[in-house]
C-alpha cells in the first residue's frame, strides 16, 4: 500500500527524488537511534502527528523504546543525558535556529557527541521543518494504518492533524 506522504509528491516526483537522497545522506552519518529521537523532537515541536507516529513506530519497533513515556517526558523515561540533549538541540532547531550559539553546541561536545553528529542533529531537525511543513500544508494525515497502535500512543504522538479515515 502507497503511503499517503506520496501524495504531496504526485506532482513533483524529483522533489520527492531528491528528499530521499537529503534525507538518505543525513541518515548515514548519524547514529539511527539518535536521528530518530531528533526527529520524533523536531515532529512534536512542529506538531507534526504523521511524523511523530512514524518516527515514534521505528523507534518502537527497532529500539524497543518507551515512545509514549518518551513524548510525555523525556526527561522522566530514562533517556540518558545526551539523548535528551539531542531532542532538546532538535527542537531549538525547530523554535528558533538563530538562538543557537557555542553555548549550546558546547553542552552537545561536553557530552562527547562528536561534531559530525552535532551536525546531523542540526540537519535531520531541519530537514523535517521542510517535510512536516510540506504535508501539514497540503493536508496529507497520517496513514490510517496507524490507528492500530495502542490508545494511549496515539493519544501522546497525535500533536496535530487527526490521522486519515481511510
Amino acid at each position: 500500500m502507497t503511503p499517503n506522504f506520496d501524495r504531496a509528491f504526485d506532482e513533483r516526483p524529483q522533489v520527492q527524488s531528491a528528499w530521499l537522497a537529503l534525507n538518505t545522506s543525513i541518515k548515514e552519518s548519524m547514529d539511527l537511534r539518535r536521528y530518530e529521537l531528533a526527529t520524533l523532537a523536531a515532529a512534536q515541536r512542529l506538531r507534526s502527528s504523521y511524523c511523530c507516529l512514524a518516527h515514534g513506530k521505528v523507534l518502537i519497533d527497532s529500539f524497543g523504546e518507551p515512545v509514549r513515556e518518551i513524548a510525555l517526558d523525556r526527561r522522566g523515561a530514562g533517556l540518558d543525558e545526551v539523548d535528551i540533549a539531542v531532542m532538546d538541540l532538535a527542537e531549538q532547531v525547530v523554535d528558533d535556529a538563530t538562538s543557537i550559539g557555542d553555548k549550546q553546541l558546547a553542552r552537545l561536545r561536553e557530552l562527547g557527541l562528536p561534531e559530525q553528529e552535532i551536525r546531523g542533529v542540526v540537519l535531520a531537525a531541519a530537514a523535517r521543518c521542510f517535510f512536516s511543513k510540506t504535508l501539514d500544508a497540503l493536508d496529507i494525515r497520517a496513514d490510517a494504518s496507524y490507528r492500530e497502535l495502542d490508545p494511549a500512543l496515539l493519544e501522546a504522538l497525535v500533536v496535530g492533524r487527526p490521522i486519515s479515515e481511510a
